[in-house]
Order: C-alpha cells, then sequence, then structure tokens
C-alpha cells in the first residue's frame, strides 16, 4: 500500500513550469522570425492579444505569439521577453523607484528575445523547426511558483 503511494501520479503538485528561452543571432523583427518559423513547420503562429504587466508607474505590454500542433493538440506560445509599448500612469516622484520605461519579463535574462511555452506539463520544443543561422538552441529553463512571471503565466494560460 505504501509503494503505491510513492507512485501515485495524482497526488504529486506539479510546482515548476518549463520554459524555453530563445535567443536570435540576428536582430530581425518579430513578423519576419514567424513567417520563417510559420514556412519550415506545420505550425501557424500568429499575434494575439499582448500579455499585460502592470507595475506601479507603467503598463507594459509584451507580444505574445500563439499556434497550435495538430497531432499532438499542443499550444505553443512565443512571449516577448521585452516590452514593446509602456503607458505612464502616473508620474514618478521618488528618486529611486527601479521601474523604467521598457521591462523585461527575465530581469537575469536580457539577452533572451523570447520565452517559449507549452500547454504540456513536460514540453517538448523539439517540434518547433527553427530558422538555420537566426537561432541559437533553445534553454530550458524551470520556472518556479514564487517567480512573477510563473504568475503570469498562469494567468494567461
Amino acid at each position: 500500500m505504501e509503494i503505491q503511494k510513492l507512485y501515485d501520479l495524482d497526488d504529486i503538485e506539479f510546482e515548476d513550469i518549463a520554459i524555453g528561452l530563445v535567443r536570435l543571432a540576428k536582430d530581425i523583427p518579430a513578423h519576419e522570425f514567424f513567417y520563417k518559423i510559420n514556412q519550415i513547420n506545420n505550425l501557424s503562429f500568429s499575434r494575439k492579444k499582448d500579455l499585460v504587466f502592470h507595475g506601479g508607474y507603467y503598463d507594459y505590454f509584451f507580444p505574445r505569439f500563439e499556434a497550435y500542433h495538430k497531432y499532438t493538440k499542443t499550444c505553443f506560445t512565443f512571449i516577448s521577453n521585452k516590452s514593446s509599448e509602456s503607458k505612464q500612469k502616473k508620474i514618478q516622484t521618488e528618486l529611486f523607484t527601479e521601474e523604467e520605461n521598457i521591462k523585461f519579463l527575465l530581469n537575469n535574462q536580457v539577452d533572451v528575445e523570447y520565452i517559449l511555452h507549452s500547454s504540456e506539463q513536460f514540453p517538448d520544443f523539439s517540434v518547433i523547426l527553427l530558422p538555420e543561422n537566426l537561432v541559437f538552441p533553445i534553454q530550458d529553463y524551470t520556472l518556479s511558483s514564487d517567480e512573477e512571471l510563473y504568475q503570469i503565466i498562469q494567468y494567461y494560460e
């Protein structure tokens, strides 16, 4: 009985989210990047409603692109790591607020262009073919439940 409990997957809570970090080798616009991805894949990425982060002084907007894989029935989402737009809500009156008009979702990974997320618990990002000479290999990254980006992804799922 105790052995069965050790391996009962229904009792296990998966706290972490596996994401992929996408770094571009060349600086190209998003529409060109996704055009090339759509050409070589059976996926059709399209722009979705921006992910919005509400800061104290600014609202930040991060572009999102989504596609569904026909065979695995998996939703893949690319989220820009760098905000494309920010709207100031109130004027900063404090000297050191540490809030600027540009925000990164992963502050410690500013060289990452996109964050790749999947609807699967254990995603396989290898089903997405990436254009040669434009993208470095996808780096696996794990978000814990206490990170800010974890909460944002959970909200938009």
